[in-house]
C-alpha cells in the first residue's frame, strides 16, 4: 500500500462541507469518487480539518492509502478530469504510512474576508461576508489581542462541538484594511466548531460600536456562549495554511486567492 498527501483547493459554497454525507455533495464524497476512479478501488480519505457547509479552503491537506501504482501526475492532472468546478488537487506527495493529515499538523491558519460596504457584493457573492455599516478596524484590532495565548474559548464555541477540551493555543490575531475589505487571520494549534466565525461576530460587534474592546476579554474570560454575538456566516471564511512537521517536506502552499486590493500574506 502507498499513502499519499494532496494540497486541495475549494470553493465551499458549491458544497455542504467536507464531510460525507449520505447524500454524497460534499468535498469529501466528490474527491473520493474521482480518486477512486484514478485508484480502480475505492479510496478513504483523512483530512486535516473538516469545514462547514460554505466554508472555502485554499490550502486543505488530505490523505489516502492505495495499492494503485501512479505516477504523481494522476493523482493531480488526472483527478481533476473526474472532479467538479469548485475543488481541485493542487499537489501530491507520497508520504509513509506515519503520515497523518489530522494528528500530525501543529498549526492551522484560517482567513477571514469581510466586504464592508452599504451595499451587498454580487461578484463575490458567498466568497466573502458582508457588513453593511461602518467598522472601525482599530477598535477590532485591539480587541483581537486579548484572543493571544493559551485560552478557553467555550464562549465561542457551538454547543454541538465534539472537542475533548475548549483550550487552544492562539499563535496569531491581525485584523487589517484594504479599501472595503476587512481581513482577519487567525493561527493556532487547532480552533472549535464555529469558533472563527463566532470570534468573527464579536470583534464586529466591536467595530460597529455596540461594545469598547474590552467587551472582548470579558465574554472570554466568563466561557459562557450566551453572552457573545451570533454566530457569523460562512461565506468570507477560508482554510488557508495547514502546518506539518519538516521532514515530511509537504509543499507550503497557505495562501488565499487574490481578491480585489487585498494584500497576499
Amino acid at each position: 500500500m502507498v499513502r499519499l498527501a494532496l494540497g486541495v483547493e475549494y470553493a465551499g459554497d458549491r458544497f455542504e462541507g467536507w464531510q460525507s454525507q449520505r447524500h454524497g455533495r460534499t468535498v469529501q464524497d466528490a474527491l473520493e469518487a474521482a480518486l477512486s476512479r484514478i485508484a480502480g478501488e475505492a479510496v478513504k480519505l483523512h483530512c486535516a480539518g473538516r469545514t462547514d457547509t460554505g466554508v472555502h479552503a485554499t490550502a486543505q491537506v488530505a490523505h489516502f492509502d492505495t495499492a494503485a501504482v501512479r505516477p504523481l501526475s494522476a493523482w493531480i492532472r488526472g483527478v481533476n478530469t473526474h472532479l467538479p468546478a469548485g475543488v481541485a488537487v493542487r499537489w501530491a506527495v507520497e508520504v509513509d504510512d506515519a503520515f497523518h493529515a489530522r494528528f500530525l499538523a501543529y498549526e492551522r491558519r484560517y482567513r477571514y474576508v469581510l466586504f464592508n460596504a452599504p451595499t451587498r457584493p454580487a461578484l463575490l457573492a458567498g466568497r466573502v461576508g458582508w457588513f453593511h455599516l461602518p467598522l472601525d478596524e482599530g477598535a477590532m484590532a485591539e480587541a483581537a489581542r486579548c484572543l493571544v495565548g493559551m485560552q478557553d474559548f467555550s464562549a465561542f464555541r457551538a454547543a454541538e462541538c465534539q472537542a475533548k477540551t475548549p483550550v487552544r493555543d492562539m499563535r496569531e490575531v491581525r485584523v487589517q484594511r484594504s479599501g472595503d475589505y476587512l481581513i482577519f487571520d487567525f493561527r493556532a494549534d487547532g480552533f472549535l466548531h464555529h469558533m472563527i466565525r463566532n470570534l468573527v461576530g464579536a470583534l464586529v460587534y466591536v467595530g460597529k460600536g455596540r461594545y469598547p474592546p474590552g467587551w472582548l476579554a470579558e465574554v472570554l474570560a466568563g466561557r459562557d456562549r450566551s453572552r457573545a454575538a451570533p454566530t457569523f456566516a460562512p461565506d468570507g471564511l477560508y482554510l488557508c495554511g495547514v502546518s506539518y512537521p519538516g521532514n515530511w517536506s509537504l509543499p507550503d502552499d497557505g495562501r488565499i486567492i487574490a481578491l480585489p486590493r487585498i494584500p497576499l500574506v
